[in-house]
């Protein structure tokens, strides 16, 4: 079985437990069994239609099956909340989002400007705030560089937010930039499958 998450920059593959991305401006040149089906989660309409014009490809989200009140709830964030029964979920891709979970409930949550984004927004403002994110700041002491002083003025709201909805409840991160953002929750999980989980219960839930 092959599970395929299509987002705004990259398809993401699962299959037999290893992972891995191609660039979304491409089609991907997958090795399959005659007939095999890819299991589909997708955000682009495009992207879905470039491989599904090479392969046969089934979409998850009439079967996606949420509790929760949020109106227009991705179905990328969706599937990954399902892998979830009770927790935080940060999603750091190319945008943050930030969805909290309880007793397999969604409750709600947020989104937030991812890093590359922000680090764009500081260089139009002028060329000597083109810089770099700092994972190592220590965010109870005031930044003294412009450096530090960006990636506090960044990171510090994200993280306050995230421990003030945690409340004890466990933290998990997921996306590209998840095991950055881990360093500043104590007891985190980092888990890149979480979508993969999402899709596989799905597949696991429904007779198709």
């Amino acid at each position: 079985m092959i599970l395929c998450e299509i987002g705004n920059t990259h398809y993401h593959f699962m299959q037999s437990g290893r992972i891995w991305k191609t660039a979304i401006n491409s089609t991907p040149d997958l090795k399959l069994e005659k007939g095999e089906t890819i299991y589909v989660v997708s955000v682009n309409s495009d992207a879905t239609r470039r491989l599904a014009r090479r392969y046969q490809i089934f979409d998850l989200e009439p079967f996606v099956k949420l509790d929760t009140l949020y109106y227009g709830l991705g179905v990328d964030r969706a599937v990954a909340c399902m892998a979830i029964e009770t927790g935080v979920l940060v999603d750091a891709g190319s945008a943050i989002t930030v969805d909290i979970m309880r007793d397999n409930v969604h409750l709600g949550g947020f989104i937030y400007p991812g890093l590359v984004r922000f680090q764009h927004m500081y260089a139009q403002i002028s060329p000597r705030l083109q810089k770099a994110m700092n994972f190592s700041i220590d965010l109870e002491c005031l930044p003294q560089s412009t450096a530090d002083a960006i990636s506090y003025g960044v990171i510090t709201p994200l993280i306050r937010a995230v421990e003030r909805l945690a409340r004890n409840k466990p933290i998990i991160l997921t996306g590209g930039d998840g095991a950055y953002f881990s360093r500043f929750f104590e007891g985190s999980i980092v888990d890149n499958s979480l979508i993969f989980k999402g899709m596989e219960k799905i597949i696991k839930g429904f007779e198709f």
